[in-house]
C-alpha cells in the first residue's frame, strides 16, 4: 500500500516564522531609520563646510573683510573656475544660506549646524 500522507509546513510552525520575521523587523527598521537621518545629517554638515571653506577663500582671494557679503554667483560663477562646482542641496529638503564672511553657513532644516 503506498503512503498519501502529504509533507507541509504546519499552521504553528508557519505562525513562528511569521513571529521571527516581526521580531526582526521592529529591531531592524527603527536603527536603518536612525542610520538614514544620521547620514543626512553628516551630509548636509559636510556641505556646509564646502560652502564655508568656499566663501572664506573667496574672501582672501578678493580682499574682503569680516561682515562683507557672499552671494552663491560669486562661488560659482556662470563661466566656470569658481569656487565650488555646483551649488550643494540639502539630503533632508533644507536649503542653504551663505552668510556674510566670518560668520557660519546654515541650513533651514533643524540640527544641520556646523560644530
Amino acid at each position: 500500500m503506498k503512503n498519501n500522507k502529504r509533507k507541509a509546513f504546519t499552521l504553528v510552525e508557519i505562525m513562528i516564522v511569521v513571529l521571527i520575521i516581526g521580531i526582526l523587523m521592529a529591531i531592524a527598521v527603527p536603527n536603518f531609520v536612525t542610520a538614514r537621518n544620521t547620514s543626512r545629517m553628516n551630509t548636509c554638515i559636510a556641505n556646509l563646510k564646502q560652502i564655508d571653506s568656499a566663501k572664506e577663500q573667496w574672501a582672501m582671494d578678493n580682499k574682503k573683510d569680516q561682515g562683507a557679503a557672499v552671494a552663491w554667483t560669486d562661488l560659482i560663477p556662470a563661466g566656470g573656475g569658481g569656487y565650488i562646482k555646483s551649488q550643494p542641496s540639502c539630503p533632508s529638503g533644507g536649503t542653504y544660506a551663505i552668510n556674510v564672511v566670518g560668520t557660519n553657513p546654515t541650513c533651514t532644516t533643524a540640527n544641520h549646524v556646523l560644530p
